[in-house]
């Protein structure tokens, strides 16, 4: 089963990371293309990453 504060306070660290790196790509000027690359990948490759590690899964009792 999946634990549904720790999915949703493993996505909004996520989230925070990626509007983290908008303004750090923001401050570097960088090319749009990146301002959608590098945000979706810190979603998708970390909210895998948390998955396949287990944090999302429930304790059993």
């Amino acid at each position: 089963m999946v634990s549904k504060i720790r999915v949703l306070l493993g996505m909004l660290v996520l989230l925070a990371l990626a509007i983290g790196s908008i303004a750090l790509l923001a401050a570097m000027e960088a090319d749009a293309t990146w301002f959608t690359i590098v945000p979706l990948g810190i979603l998708f490759i970390g909210a895998s990453v948390v998955q396949s590690l287990g944090w999302f899964n429930k304790k059993g009792r």
